[in-house]
């Protein structure tokens, strides 16, 4: 994570402009700031990849915008470089207009738990029995696993589901899943949970 200051970047022959577009990856050369300063120089940025559909749309734009400013908010000013590929997974995602927003929000908040070491347990239940798949389960929160419960909200699909968002399947292939979106919508309330749970600068994830 860098700040810089792009002198001139707004002028109309600026050698600058094309390559510092939002959801972009650029290979950039930059001057690092003085001691006592926040801010270094951008001396020059090149274009490798645009993605450039995202701007296309009103809401994937903003799902973008408000994306990149929860990575903001969950990293350090030294991230590992796996947050770095995350957002990109994420841009491609965004890019492609047959992923549904609702799947990559998910996706992309099991992401960030997964980083952070939180993730929820999806083999056994409270009591440590294995999850059955004849059996309705409801969610805890605070311990992040399900309980039995006769009329439950989630099931075998469900369950499924959440262990594909956890296994480091991109957002593509989960889409290739019968029912994926609605079933992202469906557990879009645990996944907001527990990042409200683990990660508390991202409590309007």
């Amino acid at each position: 994570k860098l700040s810089l200051v792009a002198r001139g970047v707004r002028k109309v022959k600026s050698k600058l402009a094309g390559g510092i577009e939002l959801f972009s990856v650029s290979q950039i050369t930059y001057i690092p700031p003085r001691a006592g300063s926040g801010l270094g120089t951008l001396v020059s940025a090149r274009l490798i990849t645009h993605y450039g559909k995202i701007v296309q749309q009103i809401d994937r734009t903003m799902q973008g915008y408000d994306l990149i400013k929860q990575l903001d908010k969950v990293t350090e000013d030294s991230p590992e470089p796996e947050y770095f590929e995350l957002l990109e997974h994420t841009f491609v995602a965004l890019n492609d207009f047959t992923v549904s927003q609702a799947l990559i929000g998910v996706w992309y908040r099991a992401q960030l738990l997964t980083q952070a070491g939180h993730t929820p347990n999806l083999d056994t239940d409270d009591t440590g029995n294995p999850l059955q798949a004849d059996q309705r389960y409801e969610f805890r929160d605070d311990e992040a696993c399900f309980v039995l419960r006769e009329n439950g909200m989630y099931g075998a699909a469900e369950i499924k589901f959440l262990r594909l968002l956890f296994s480091g399947a991109i957002p593509q292939a989960l889409a290739r899943v019968q029912g994926g979106t609605d079933l992202a919508n469906k557990l879009q309330p645990i996944l907001r949970t527990l990042c409200q749970y683990h990660l508390t600068a991202t409590a309007s994830l």
